[in-house]
């Protein structure tokens, strides 16, 4: 069975895991909600994840291989307890390596980190998607140019894993403007949205969209800096051609955010 891909919104630091207190208490409810929820939507139950997060960078696309990856606390400013969350899931360095291959017979340089933890843009939303911490997971570095075309091509080249039961998520904001988070920022975050909505649930266009996603209304002031976009480009690139749902919405922080669901088969 194939799985599909996805595009989650992996929240504000340890969000889901905290007394929210910048804003209303139940600011990030709908999606701790949704992210629990998603593997119940699944067709099987996965046997691996490869999860793209929008907190690491590398200037050739890096794969992390450690047996026991440990946890990253990429977030500054919030409750001590926050900075004691676990996550023992294993690693897969058999699937770090099926990785690297892939996208080496790509022609995307590619490389291994065996040292290299999960940060928050991985542990924090599978604490919600698999609280069991009883899948292998392993996380995939983004290219540090965000060339959407480049990031198109490693999704094509990660396909295969679909049909060998891995869950290719790429974990991001489809808002990340870090001044951009009040209500001065509502409209255009609204206007933002539904054009990438349109744009990703359409797969005639949904690659020439993400080449030329800076063209999208309010689309600088969305992303100032796109790295919290680009998992979308891989998790899109992944199911290139088939379809897409518009699988979460809702309002946080003042702004729109939103998930995709990429490749799901009909029921």
């Amino acid at each position: 069975m194939r799985l599909p891909t996805y595009f989650i919104p992996h929240g504000a630091g340890p969000c889901f895991f905290m007394e929210w207190t910048r804003g209303p208490a139940d600011t990030w409810d709908k999606t701790a909600d949704w992210l629990t929820g998603l593997i119940s939507t699944l067709p099987e139950r996965p046997k691996a994840l490869l999860v793209v997060s929008g907190h690491w960078e590398e200037p050739a696309f890096t794969v992390g291989s450690a047996e026991r990856p440990p946890l990253i606390y990429d977030y500054y400013g919030f409750p001590e307890e926050t900075y004691r969350l676990r996550y023992d899931a294993p690693g897969a360095p058999a699937l770090a390596a099926r990785v690297r291959d892939l996208l080496g017979a790509a022609g995307l340089p590619a490389a291994e980190d065996a040292e290299r933890g999960w940060d928050h843009g991985v542990f924090i939303p599978l604490k919600l998607v698999l609280p069991e911490a009883d899948v292998p997971v392993v996380q995939l570095s983004l290219q540090s140019s965000l060339d959407p075309e480049v990031h198109l091509a490693a999704g094509r080249a990660l396909a295969p894993l679909r049909d060998e039961g891995v869950l290719i998520v790429g974990s991001g904001m489809s808002w990340h403007n870090m001044r951009g988070f009040t209500p001065a920022f509502t409209a255009k975050s609204e206007a933002f949205d539904t054009w990438l909505s349109r744009a990703m649930t359409d797969p005639d266009r949904r690659d020439q969209a993400i080449r030329h996603w800076s063209q999208g209304p309010y689309a600088r002031e969305a992303h100032p800096r796109e790295e919290h976009l680009a998992p979308l480009f891989v998790a899109a690139g992944a199911a290139e051609g088939e379809p897409a749902r518009h699988a979460f919405r809702d309002v946080a922080m003042d702004v729109v955010i939103s998930g995709y669901a990429f490749g799901e088969r009909a029921a």
